[in-house]
């Protein structure tokens, strides 16, 4: 909740309900409710008989969860290693990240503060495992627990700040286990025995004594670099400088091991919290800074939101998130290498401007079905498989057999009778137009896939047909001829046709 509720509520007591078990209970509350003695997981009628003048509002998850993933897209700027601990937590993991910002002490004051700056209510702490972290935090705010001295720093503290259920929590209170230090006195054994092997292993987490990993939430990062700012900057020629300067320092890093990026994130870190991030994705590694500026420079005169500085970014991180090995070509005899790079920045640079999965080439597949002979996939990740990929040679001089483009899905046409049984029509109906046959070739017989016939006889006839208007289209009959097919009156059945594709 907010830190400003009281100031915009005279300092009336505000307490967030949620309904739980057919009854509602307290979810958050601010602290003019917490000097009244409320609690989370109160009733809200106990709530009312204690503070009468009590506010009332009613709890939003879906809103809670993207104020949460929010702030932990701000916590980015202290490290990569941030992990939801929901509904009401984070997890930052500060290892090797201390240092850059004066230490652990320096760090904590440094994020408590731009949070409370934002009006938000925070508590922190920090420790060697997150289950400690978390314990002290519970209890006290802005605890800093050495390495080693988990024990004695938790210890003294009560069994519901380890966070288990709340029957847990009353069974060791029951048992006269008061404090964490009461409940660690116990042989383990015990413990695991009376209420888990998984409140054990929080326990002993919470102890120093063993530990467990977060997940963060994004994957991290191969190569990150990035640029902090004194005084925020806010300014288009500040900012693709700084994104030039940041894709040097990048390629350079890569170059070492030699690598280059498949997928570039851009982020904008605002002074008041808000994180933009842009995303690129490249057909082949990039190796050159140019490269990666050109592509952000596209992918910036593209945006239909532009990139709003507000008072001004204070951070501006450059991160590969894909990378891959380079591999070494002989480019000075072989033309074709050239052409190969050139087709893959231009698709690069059209995908940055309307996205990866609008731009895409079709591959030859092993099939005689018309609309399974080839496959559209994202020109990015196949441009190596088009350009090697080997379609039906055309008979020279002569005519395509197909149109080279088809109908997603073919369209019926009204067709009276054909010439013969299993001839091509006279004349038909499309687009309630009629449509007269002057010329006609086929027909082309193809026969569906067996194992998908489901006990049906799929079968087209194709033609290649010509109105007397010049239009040529490509048209088929569904299924075999059967004259016995006739309806109540005795008349025969038409077949079906359809109209497959149009040739220029």
């Amino acid at each position: 909740m907010k830190q400003d509720r009281d100031e915009d509520n005279n300092g009336t007591p505000s307490v967030v309900v949620a309904k739980e078990h057919n009854a509602l209970l307290i979810y958050s509350l601010d602290d003019a409710a917490a000097r009244y003695g409320l609690t989370v997981g109160q009733p809200l009628a106990n709530a009312r008989a204690i503070c009468p003048h009590l506010e009332v509002l009613d709890a939003d998850p879906a809103a809670d969860a993207k104020t949460l993933n929010d702030i932990a897209d701000w916590c980015d700027r202290f490290t990569p290693l941030v992990a939801l601990d929901c509904p009401h937590g984070l997890y930052l993991d500060i290892t090797g990240c201390a240092h850059l910002f004066g230490g652990e002490a320096a760090i904590l004051r440094h994020l408590c503060d731009a949070l409370t700056a934002q009006g938000f209510g925070v508590s922190a702490a920090i420790a060697s495992t997150p289950i400690c972290a978390r314990t002290m935090n519970r209890h006290v705010h802005g605890m800093i627990v050495a390495d080693g001295e988990e024990a004695d720093a938790v210890s003294p503290l009560p069994v519901f700040t380890l966070g288990a259920d709340e029957a847990i929590s009353g069974g060791l209170r029951r048992a006269g286990l008061k404090t964490i230090g009461d409940v660690a006195s116990r042989a383990r054994h015990e413990i695991t025995a009376r209420f888990g092997a998984a409140f054990t292993a929080r326990l002993e987490q919470a102890l120093g004594e063993g530990d467990a990993p977060i997940s963060p939430r994004k994957p991290l990062p191969d190569y990150i670099v990035e640029q902090r700012f004194a005084e925020p900057v806010s300014t288009e020629g500040v900012i693709a400088a700084t994104l030039s300067r940041l894709a040097v320092t990048l390629v350079a890093s890569m170059e070492k091991q030699g690598k280059g990026a498949r997928r570039l994130e851009a982020s904008f870190f605002r002074t008041d919290g808000v994180v933009r991030t842009l995303v690129v994705d490249t057909g082949q590694a990039v190796t050159r800074g140019s490269v990666i500026d050109r592509l952000f420079r596209e992918r910036l005169d593209s945006l239909s939101d532009p990139l709003d500085p507000g008072f001004g970014f204070d951070l501006i991180r450059l991160s590969a998130s894909r990378t891959e090995i380079v591999v070494q070509q002989q480019r000075g005899l072989d033309s074709h290498v050239h052409d190969n790079d050139d087709l893959a920045a231009l698709i690069d640079r059209i995908a940055a401007r309307i996205g990866g999965k609008r731009v895409i080439v079709h591959l030859p597949q092993d099939t005689h079905i018309p609309e399974r002979a080839a496959l559209a996939a994202p020109a990015q990740h196949h441009l190596a498989a088009a350009t090697v990929a080997e379609w039906p040679e055309r008979a020279q001089g002569e005519p395509p057999l197909r149109p080279l483009r088809l109908f997603e899905k073919p369209e019926p046409i009204k067709v009276p009778l054909a010439m013969v049984p299993d001839g091509p029509p006279h004349q038909f109906t499309w687009r309630r137009a009629l449509h007269a046959v002057v010329r006609v070739e086929g027909p082309e017989r193809i026969a569906m896939e067996w194992w998908r016939q489901d006990g049906k006889t799929l079968t087209r006839d194709y033609f290649r047909i010509e109105d007397a208007e010049g239009l040529r289209f490509w048209i088929f009959r569904d299924g075999l001829y059967e004259s016995e097919l006739k309806d109540e009156e005795g008349r025969p059945v038409p077949a079906n046709w359809f109209v497959h594709g149009l040739f220029a």
